[in-house]
């Protein structure tokens, strides 16, 4: 059925109708032939590519890679480099590694993909996000008038929805479903690796379902989910979506926001809600309430991320889990007391660092830095005392009593280097004070208190997270403006205005348009920015976060600045590698303790 389609195509292009048709497939009865063989008895070929972009007929195969297996072992693999016919986009040779000059020699489609269909003759395809890469597969076959021969392909994208938790991978990328089950060989944006990597991940995971009784290729393409007629009759909906970048909102019968989410191709994202391949119940509810689909296209991924953030925060869909409260969250303040202290709030102040996610976590942060500063914790009013007084016990400070107990009255000025070593760690002036938290967790293990130094060392790297991740945004969100430019990957500009750490203005300079004109015009219609309390100026810190890791990626470049773009002299992002290394150290802890 499937192979009659393709042949029979006039257009050279690969249809939202061919896809839909080979979702269906490879759940219905295209599967038949292989319906009652057993997984273990059955030939399977992974397969991997790599490609100068994600439309099929747009973009080309730069690379393939595939592996063949039966019975859990490898019976074969297949390798090769594809020459284009045309340059390889910046953007992808930083995330391949592969260059124009690799593929100088390499061999075209037309002679690789035969080869390829030979080596993978007569077994099931299988691959991570399987849309794409059969769209490549089959796109290029209609191309070259090759038959498509594969009557059932399986997605391991699809199968990690249906069998993991949302807890367990709150993602289904192959990299982290890579660390999640621990494979040998790990991905690299490179199409044999990949290839390995998945084939580990597919073993993984049909070891999670074999206990359930799922031992042949029939029984695992029922487990799976399938198209709802319900949701395939929707799909008139996404006929005036455009295959741009931008937003989707989904409206319910009375005009409500259901869902809102953001794509680089708006078509093909909101087209894939009809197809039944996303195994939340909540997102297939959310479609049959649907009345109609409203897209705000924008000049780039960044421009789409923040209005996604702030249509979440706007309108907080029903259907959403994420981010529809952006300025949730929880501050560690220094109070304006006699005697200052940390306290936790929902208000920052410019004495404030943070957000942390939840109120545990602030408390935390707020303990560590009152713990190594020595400051007080109780919150008794000295009124119109000239003294803070919680006294110890025969020298000695109690657990659980004030961090700032002493064995004689402290005076303002006794008090007031306390609060100043406080306020510099918090601005980012100087983390000396974190030297002697570090140095007690060297004690600790030295003393063979492994459990307290394991609580000591999580405490000490949220602090450092905490006070690195404001001082970055902060110094972004100081900035009254600056202008920054990426490379859209086909010889144009894509620009950002942030005002005060918010998006201001975007836009997009094609190629062979002055560039600057460009800016000039983003610059004179930006929205005005008033800066607000706290180290973010009222910027929620996710926006913030968002532009941070834009401007921060390799090609971006700043154009103008209204200061200097700098993190505080002693700012603790220094001190990220430290706690790069306490997070892993955590999360290799259970897996010893199960070994042994």
């Amino acid at each position: 059925m499937t192979q009659t389609s393709v042949a029979g195509s006039t257009t050279g292009q690969l249809t939202f109708a061919d896809l839909e048709a080979a979702d269906q497939g490879a759940a219905g009865e295209s599967s038949n032939e292989f319906s009652d063989r057993s997984l273990f008895d059955t030939t399977l070929v992974v397969v991997d590519l790599e490609t100068t972009g994600s439309d099929p007929a747009r973009d080309r195969i730069t690379e393939i890679g595939a592996v063949k297996i039966r019975g859990g072992e490898v019976i074969g693999e297949f390798a090769t480099l594809v020459d284009p016919g045309r340059p390889i986009p910046p953007q992808i040779v930083t995330l391949t590694g592969i260059t124009t000059a690799m593929l100088t020699d390499a061999p075209r489609i037309e002679s690789v993909l035969p080869s390829f269909f030979e080596f993978a003759r007569g077994s099931i395809l299988v691959a991570h996000n399987a849309r794409f890469d059969m769209g490549f597969l089959r796109q290029n076959a209609i191309r070259l008038q090759l038959p498509w021969t594969f009557s059932l392909s399986l997605c391991t994208v699809t199968m990690a929805r249906r069998i993991l938790s949302r807890d367990e991978a709150p993602t289904v990328k192959l990299s982290a479903l890579a660390d999640l089950f621990d494979v040998s060989v790990r991905p690299t944006h490179r199409a044999l690796d990949d290839a390995r990597a998945t084939v580990e991940v597919f073993h993984r995971l049909l070891e999670r379902v074999g206990n359930q009784g799922i031992a042949t290729v029939g029984e695992l393409t029922s487990y799976l989910p399938r198209a709802n007629p319900r949701l395939r009759a929707k799909r008139a909906l996404a006929d005036h979506v455009p295959a741009r970048p931008g937003v989707y909102l989904f409206r319910g019968p009375s005009n409500e926001v259901l869902y809102v989410g953001t794509a680089v191709d708006l078509r093909r994202r909101v087209r894939s809600y009809f197809t039944g391949s996303d195994p939340r119940r909540r997102i297939a509810e959310m479609v049959l309430l649907a009345e109609r689909v409203d897209v705000v296209e924008c000049s780039h991924a960044l421009e789409a991320a923040v209005r996604e953030l702030r249509l979440l925060a706007a309108h907080a869909p029903a259907y959403n889990r994420r981010s529809t409260q952006p300025y949730k969250g929880w501050w560690v303040t220094l109070t304006e007391e006699r005697f200052p202290r940390l306290k936790v709030s929902r208000t920052p102040t410019d004495e404030s660092v943070g957000p942390v996610g939840n109120r545990a976590g602030a408390a935390t942060v707020a303990d560590v830095i009152a713990a190594a500063a020595g400051l007080r914790t109780c919150t008794k009013r000295s009124g119109a005392r000239g003294y803070h007084w919680c006294a110890t016990t025969d020298g000695v400070r109690q657990p659980g009593s004030c961090r700032a107990s002493s064995a004689q009255p402290q005076t303002v000025p006794d008090y007031l280097p306390r609060v100043t070593a406080v306020r510099r760690l918090m601005r980012g002036e100087a983390d000396d004070l974190l030297d002697g938290l570090t140095e007690r967790l060297a004690d600790l293990a030295e003393a063979h208190m492994f459990e307290t130094a394991a609580r000591h060392r999580d405490r000490l790297a949220l602090t450092i997270d905490t006070l690195a991740r404001c001082q970055r945004l902060g110094a972004l969100c100081s900035i009254a403006e600056i202008v920054i430019a990426r490379s859209d990957g086909e010889h144009g500009w894509q620009f950002a205005v942030v005002r005060h750490g918010r998006l201001a203005a975007a836009g997009r300079a094609r190629r062979g348009v002055a560039p600057m004109a460009v800016v000039d015009a983003l610059i004179a219609a930006a929205e005005t920015v008033i800066p607000g309390p706290g180290p973010l100026r009222g910027a929620p810190a996710e926006e913030v976060g968002l532009i941070y890791r834009w401007m921060t990626e390799p090609g971006a470049r700043i154009v103008s600045t209204t200061d200097p773009v700098a993190l505080p002299a002693g700012s603790a992002e220094r001190r990220l590698c430290w706690s790069q290394s306490a997070h892993d150290a955590r999360s290799v802890r259970p897996r010893t303790r199960r070994a042994s």
